[in-house]
């Protein structure tokens, strides 16, 4: 897969690109939804024997057209997306830089600029896509401004039990905990990425030693508390409880730094600098304040035994 960055305005002509069907979305999450837009133009491509293309936007718009300074978490960061497409066989990735410049464009001017001066034959959206200033471009008006240039397919939206499978539900379960879910919408459990770094060391002198997280991007951190987790480094798989919170037992007065800490079962290897991958299973109960570290270190116990018992059950 290509992946071609493009600043506006760019200087792309028609004759920059081979005969393309071209899947448009924000896509973040790469979600089940997603999946069946991109699939559906690869289908079309395949058909026709064109070209492959997905056109997503970075950043979000609401970072720009937000009136107050505003930082997006992502389900899946730029790279992520990348990554999660390249795996899609499509043949080219278009990642338009959103800029107030480029929101700023009229709807048949984007048709215009970004679909017709990009060779496509065939464009795909879902059913709530829009485009151009003020989004007043939609899945109805494409045509009428594509001016026969290329056809147009709209992708209906995909339910899962009776509810639309959407990157907003998905931000909302992994908030409320519901890995789960999430995991059923997105088609895969939930990663975020990021390195060890030094922490306070607390884990080893319980006797549960665990690696400090320092995500690398904006991701969305779930719900506050304790996870069974799979955690990745160096390209292996281990089994982990993860804590996400503020270390209430330990809490120093004003001390507001959010923590991601993963104590790895069976092991015992110095790992600090290391890019790893935590992959978020269950929810295994909220963050609590114990009286005293005796009680901390049997409440842990407990909650090993409970991530044990569920990867049992799920290797089965």
């Amino acid at each position: 897969m290509k992946v071609i960055m493009i600043n506006h305005p760019h200087q792309y002509s028609k004759d920059d690109f081979p005969p393309m069907a071209i899947a448009l979305g924000f896509f973040d999450g790469v979600h089940k939804g997603h999946q069946e837009v991109i699939s559906t133009a690869r289908k079309i491509a395949i058909e026709n024997e064109w070209k492959s293309a997905v056109m997503t936007f970075d950043p979000h718009p609401s970072v720009v057209l937000g009136k107050e300074r505003k930082t997006v978490q992502y389900i899946t960061p730029l790279k992520d997306k990348i990554d999660l497409i390249s795996t899609l066989e499509i043949d080219f990735l278009f990642v338009v830089r959103f800029t107030s410049a480029f929101s700023s464009l009229e709807p048949e001017t984007f048709v215009k600029e970004y679909l017709i001066n990009l060779n496509a034959k065939h464009v795909v959206g879902g059913f709530d896509y829009t485009y151009g200033r003020f989004g007043k471009g939609t899945m109805e008006t494409l045509p009428i401004h594509g001016k026969g240039f290329f056809d147009v397919t709209t992708v209906d939206k995909l339910e899962d039990h009776h509810e639309k499978v959407s990157s907003t539900k998905i931000r909302q379960l992994l908030h409320d905990g519901e890995m789960i879910k999430a995991k059923d919408l997105l088609g895969r459990f939930y990663v975020t990425k990021g390195t060890v770094v030094h922490g306070e060391k607390r884990g080893r002198t319980l006797g549960f030693p665990t690696a400090n997280i320092q995500l690398e991007n904006d991701y969305l951190v779930p719900k506050i508390g304790i996870y069974a987790v799979r955690f990745n480094v160096a390209g292996r798989w281990y089994n982990g409880v993860c804590s996400v919170g503020y270390n209430p037992t330990f809490k120093v007065p004003g001390e507001t730094m959010l923590s991601i800490e993963v104590h790895i079962l069976d092991f015992d290897e110095s790992i600090y600098g290391e890019e790893v991958q935590v992959e978020w299973h269950i929810y295994m109960r909220n963050e609590e304040k114990f009286n005293g570290i005796e009680e901390l270190k049997l409440q842990i116990s407990k909650d090993v035994q409970t991530a044990i018992e569920y990867f049992y059950e799920l290797d089965k």
